[in-house]
């Protein structure tokens, strides 16, 4: 009888600690790493990995697959990406707790925060839950590639104690937080990994209306992380446009001495924030020096937004003409746009600002005419792009206005072009603001949004983005190591949750690896897809370069494609190894 059940054989081991690359062997049984080196024991299958790298899988902390992992097994695109375990509930939305007169309220929050179609998740879901731990059962039950875990997100315990009362601006009765709380607790002790809240005006329901958390008092949040605490484990997650006067460090940081739980919060630079990137850094260390534990979550690229005309988002939504066809079916569109007298037409109109509201105007008014921060997607297009790539620079280069030469870009293809806007983490028009920071245990890479912005992203291949632009083919600035960039992704992101059976190579460890050809590693061009529930639409993106994904022990995807094993499950709470056990 085999003495395991799979071997990688000779590959580069980058085992996720940051130390040394190495050569050898990887032996897995019963879905754990059973030995790592060089020996001659055989198994039941064999990989070869010469010349490859083997890493473990990885662990991508800000996702928002909360209503696609009741459904969807393959858990794409995340899972076309290496990732292996995905934590969702991010930003203070989610689907439980869960009255029953309150779905539509809380898709409506989700569509407009994460704009993911209401329709594909009005027709995905089943709701055969209402409590958050019933919740959590219902996602046990549906097997999956990848694991997942979850926070208890703000916006739905809000609207469950709240219910009707639940507007901007409302103020909860202490009796309310106190409920709030207990929700919080209950949900802890069942798995939940955290609570998640959003205090941003970029963060809107559909409506229009600011998320739940936004105008929450310090005091209902730092009772709500209290809960938390007794319970033992959890993270406080939050979206922040970090006003000044809310003070969100200086409660963060009591929170977390008072508790001993890390808070953590997405850090970028953004036109929202009062607070510039390096003063939030500067003041998450004073209170980490003042025994805190704040971990800050950065993107590896400029967050923003991929325009097209099928997209959610483009140069000319607020132009009449545009407005006038916008709910035409596609091809019927696409016949109007690419008529030379409706062109001319369009091109000759303003924008009509009347119906935006005030406080993302600026926002807005850099997505209609921000051409010299908008740039044309090459097919080898690199998310660092130079000002001489912009479409304000082609158009002059061109001799054509920025409005045309735009107008002509998204028509390409048949109407399928694409024009990328990175509205955060690009102030300096280029990511070197980001190297040191990747070189910090206080920060965590992160902020992919698998499973949302469907209509405006694809960031959930930011760990692809991260070892063929930073670890293997940046020009502009520094690069990182291939050993760093594989413990951030890996170990670090893991063990901010909790979750330390996961993102080492070592004997005990869960059997979630990447055997992957670096050379060959390559972001695929974007694409609209219109496979979710109700022929939802999404931005996808590929891969290049992955030789496998193995997840606890099993192959779930070989040359880039699901083999459609799912030994993937719900992590509930926080999880350990007991290495000295499996390594006899």
């Amino acid at each position: 009888m085999p003495s395991y059940d799979l071997i990688i054989r000779g590959g580069t081991i980058v085992d996720g600690t940051g130390e040394a690359r190495f050569t050898g062997d990887v032996a897995i049984k019963g879905g754990l790493i059973a030995a790592v080196g060089t020996f001659k024991g055989d198994a039941t299958d064999e990989i070869d990995a010469t010349g490859k790298i083997v890493t473990p899988g990885f662990v991508d902390v800000h996702t928002h697959y909360d209503g696609q992992a009741t459904w969807d097994q393959e858990m794409a695109p995340s899972s076309w990406h290496g990732v292996t375990t995905a934590v969702m509930g991010n930003c203070g939305v989610g689907f439980a707790p869960a009255a029953p007169d309150r779905h539509n309220w809380l898709i409506g929050l989700m569509e407009g925060v994460e704009d993911i179609p209401g329709t594909a998740l009005a027709e995905g879901m089943k709701w055969d839950w209402e409590t958050f731990p019933e919740y959590l059962d219902a996602l046990e039950r549906l097997p999956r590639s990848i694991d997942v875990g979850t926070h208890v997100p703000h916006g739905a315990v809000r609207a469950y104690v709240l219910g009707d009362r639940e507007q901007p601006g409302a103020i909860p009765t202490a009796d309310d937080i106190q409920k709030m709380a207990d929700i919080v607790e209950d949900g802890v002790r069942a798995g939940a990994l955290g609570f998640s809240t959003s205090r941003t005006v970029l963060h809107r329901s559909i409506d229009g209306e600011v998320v739940p958390g936004t105008t929450a008092t310090k005091e209902e949040l730092i009772e709500i992380g209290r809960a938390m605490g007794r319970v033992g484990h959890g993270v406080f997650e939050m979206a922040s446009d970090m006003r000044r006067e809310w003070d969100e460090f200086g409660w963060m940081g009591a929170l977390s001495r008072e508790t001993g739980l890390p808070c953590t919060y997405a850090a970028l630079q953004s036109i929202a924030k009062e607070m510039p990137l390096d003063e939030q850094i500067a003041c998450m260390r004073a209170e980490n020096d003042n025994g805190a534990n704040i971990v800050a979550q950065i993107a590896l690229r400029g967050n923003g937004i991929i325009m097209a005309w099928q997209g959610t988002v483009n140069p000319f939504r607020l132009r009449p003409s545009f407005q006038a066809i916008s709910e035409l079916p596609w091809e019927q569109q696409k016949a109007k746009l690419l008529d030379p007298a409706f062109k001319a037409k369009l091109l000759s109109e303003q924008n009509d600002f009347s119906q935006v509201n005030q406080d993302i105007i600026g926002l807005i008014m850099v997505v209609c005419g921000g051409w010299t921060m908008q740039f044309e997607m090459d097919p080898d297009f690199n998310y660092e792009p130079q000002a001489d790539e912009s479409i304000a620079a082609r158009a002059a280069a061109a001799g054509v206005s920025a409005d045309e030469y735009a107008y002509n870009l998204l028509c390409r293809d048949e109407g399928k072009g694409f024009i990328y806007l990175p509205i955060l983490n690009y102030a300096d028009g280029n990511l070197d603001f980001l190297e040191a920071l990747q070189h910090s245990d206080d920060t965590v890479n992160s902020l992919s949004d698998g499973g949302a912005h469907c209509g405006t992203i694809c960031d959930a291949a930011s760990p692809t983005f991260m070892l063929q632009h930073w670890v293997r083919d940046r020009k502009r600035g520094g690069k990182i190591s291939l050993e760093n960039a594989i413990k951030r992704q890996c170990r670090d992101t893991a063990r901010l949750y909790g979750l330390d059976d996961r993102g080492i190579i070592a004997p005990g460890y869960l059997a979630d690896l990447n055997v992957i050809d670096l050379d060959k590693v390559k972001l695929g061009k974007p694409w609209l897809a219109f496979d979710l529930p109700a022929g939802g639409k999404r931005l996808l993106q590929k891969a290049e370069g992955y030789v496998c994904t193995i997840k606890t022990g099993v192959v779930t995807f070989k040359d880039g494609a699901w083999t459609g094993a799912t030994p993937g499950g719900l992590i509930r709470g926080p999880q350990r190894a007991d290495l000295l056990e499996a390594a006899e």
